[in-house]
This record gives structure tokens, sequence and C-alpha cells, in this order.
């Protein structure tokens, strides 16, 4: 896995977490900015995901094996536009707060996914 890519998505998964935050401190659901990160955030693990594929294709193998990679990789790659639709139910700060802690878990996801593949 590109080491970049995945420091880059933890940061930006831990920027959206803290700007959510932020808004459920301030009693405010999720707006059209947050949505706009969110997609950043998701755009990120999308090419994550098209990087962890091709790489897997070439015959590069992670150390912790195959399965449990792409398990993470789809995972994390769904993390936050589940949070997202969540959101969209919960039109009070609950919905920022639940896409807050999903920034936190993608945060998490990705330093798994860095040692799964032990780089």
């Amino acid at each position: 896995m590109l080491d970049v890519l995945t420091l880059t998505t933890g940061v930006a998964a831990l920027l959206l977490a803290a700007w959510c935050g932020w808004a459920a401190y301030r009693d405010q659901p999720t707006k059209d900015w947050h949505f706009i990160g969110m997609a950043v955030v998701t755009l990120l693990t999308l090419v994550q995901l098209i990087v962890g594929i091709v790489q897997l294709a070439r015959g590069e193998k992670p150390e912790q094996g195959t399965t449990i990679f792409l398990a993470y990789l789809l995972g994390s790659f769904a993390c936050v536009p589940a949070a997202g639709f969540m959101s969209l139910a919960e039109r009070t700060r609950w919905g920022s707060i639940t896409v807050a802690a999903s920034g936190v878990v993608l945060a998490v996801l990705e330093v798994r996914l860095h040692d799964i593949w032990g780089s």
C-alpha cells in the first residue's frame, strides 16, 4: 500500500471527525459542507480501494493475509458513507456525532490496514 495515501486518508478522516465533533458540540446537525468533507474522505478511500486491488492483481501480498486485507479495505470504503446516510436520518446533533465517530473509526482502520499490509 502507499504510505502517503494511507496517512492522508487517516488525517483527512480525523479532520472530518474534529469538524463534525465541533458541530455536535455547538448542537448542530450535519450540513452541506460536512457532506462535501465526507465526499472528499470517501474519494480518498475509493482511491485507496483501487490501489489496493491493483496491487493485489499485480501479485503483491499483504503480510497478514489477503482476505483480512480486503475486508478492512472494503470496511474503510463503506465507513463514512454509511455514517453519512445515518446522519441524514437523524437531523440533530447526533447525526454529527455519528459522522465524527466514523472519522475516528476510519482513522483506526487506516492504521490497521497499514499493519496488515506490512509496510
